[in-house]
């Protein structure tokens, strides 16, 4: 689980720094590093999703969302989990 886990927050938490760059200061120099991340954090919640073994075709549709699938993604999958015991 915290093979998904972490890059999903990693890609909510980088969206969020790009947007707040975009809507303030707009420094060239975050957004060259913020956006790689963001890009690379993205790819890997797909990844996973798409090679995590039990993950249901709903929550690998959903990992394709970008900025926040991985987090739709990981709630589908804690409650699955939660509901199956």
């Amino acid at each position: 689980m915290i093979a998904l886990r972490t890059p999903a927050m990693v890609e909510a938490v980088s969206l969020v720094v790009l947007l707040a760059n975009l809507a303030t200061a707009h420094h060239p120099m975050i957004s060259s590093i913020t956006g790689p991340v963001h890009g690379f954090a993205y790819v890997m919640v797909v990844v996973v999703a798409l090679l995590r073994e039990g993950t249901p075709p709903r929550a690998r549709l959903a990992a394709l969302v970008p900025g926040v699938g991985g987090l739709i993604a990981l709630r589908m999958i804690t409650s699955r989990r939660a509901r199956s015991g």
